[in-house]
């Protein structure tokens, strides 16, 4: 029933926006549309401006998928339009995706839940960052709190090169995280209605996982599953889950770990909108698990939703 409700519906791709990631959301945007297509649901691909409301309302749009990343579409933004207009959409809540986002409150939440998670500590732009940064050993990571798809990152191994890391990271973002760097791998494991798929690992030809690495063909070999022990990849994907739910995610999500030089995972952050592009990892993660792509999508799909509302209600702006 909520499939052929699903299916009578006009699906809103969202997609593009205005963040440092629109390029990656137009290229995921494009490949769901796609899938949905093939999937039989009538689609309406809309680029998300600041007249979104409009195109809503004019292409008589009920659910919505978002492939939006970054910034005003994976922190909670444009789940709190999509709620005042009472259109069911995929992925986490309006808290959850705030909290995600953040890399500082979900470093909050994952302490509090006694997650394991390399130290780290918040610098503001403007601060006097060395008494904060002394306990911190290098090397560190700094990144921007609110950027995703390694936007703004660096890894400083010598402390004459952090006044140039922080600079890069107060590009896009008041504050930075500065994060103890965990020698090790780079693993990932996606979540999809609340259960764990398959590890990936992810091993950069440059040695590092950035930008490049993650959406040029070529630049990153991709183990799947990721070649763990059966205790190291279950405590994995358990930690996936833990970290998921104690963000308040729902639907899909992929959440980013490195793998210690002891073997043990420590969990880096989570992607409450996954890419969904020819590179991407949930989609790799799911296949691992016997889920293609299609119908993955199709999954994120059929738990549309709006913040506090059972499932079926919350489907009925969707007939």
């Amino acid at each position: 029933m909520a499939e052929q409700r699903t299916r009578q519906a006009v699906v809103g791709v969202l997609m593009g926006g205005s963040s440092a990631e629109r390029e990656v959301s137009l290229r995921t945007g494009a490949a769901i549309a796609a899938a949905l297509r093939r999937l039989g649901h009538r689609i309406a691909e809309i680029d998300a401006g600041v007249d979104l409301p409009q195109q809503l309302a004019r292409r008589k749009v009920n659910v919505a998928f978002i492939a939006l990343h970054g910034r005003g579409g994976e922190d909670g933004a444009v789940q709190g339009l999509l709620e005042c207009l009472k259109i069911p959409y995929t992925g986490s809540g309006v808290l959850a995706s705030a909290l995600a986002m953040d890399k500082k409150h979900s470093k909050w939440v994952f302490r509090a839940h006694k997650l394991a998670t390399p130290d780290f500590e918040v610098i503001s732009r403007g601060s006097r960052a060395k008494a904060q940064l002394e306990r911190l050993t290098l090397p560190v990571v700094v990144k921007p709190t609110c950027e995703g798809s390694s936007v703004g990152i660096s890894i400083v191994r010598t402390s004459g090169a952090l006044p140039r890391a922080l600079a890069a990271a107060f590009r896009y973002d008041p504050e930075a995280l500065v994060e103890t760097y965990v020698p090790g791998r780079d693993l990932t494991v996606g979540v999809l209605d609340d259960a764990p798929l398959a590890v990936v690992e992810m091993r950069p030809r440059g040695g590092f996982y950035g930008y490049g690495s993650k959406y040029t063909s070529g630049e990153t070999e991709y183990l799947v599953p990721a070649p763990l022990t059966a205790r190291q990849t279950e405590r994995t994907r358990a930690l996936a889950l833990e970290a998921h739910r104690a963000l308040g995610c729902r639907g899909a999500s992929r959440v980013d770990f490195r793998l210690d030089e002891r073997g043990r995972p420590l969990l880096i952050e989570v992607n409450t909108i996954p890419g969904m592009t020819a590179t991407s990892l949930l989609p790799k993660s799911a296949a691992a698990a016997g889920i293609g792509f299609d119908e993955l999508v199709g999954r994120i799909l059929a738990d549309a939703q709006l913040d506090g509302a059972p499932r079926e209600t919350a489907r009925q702006g969707t007939r």
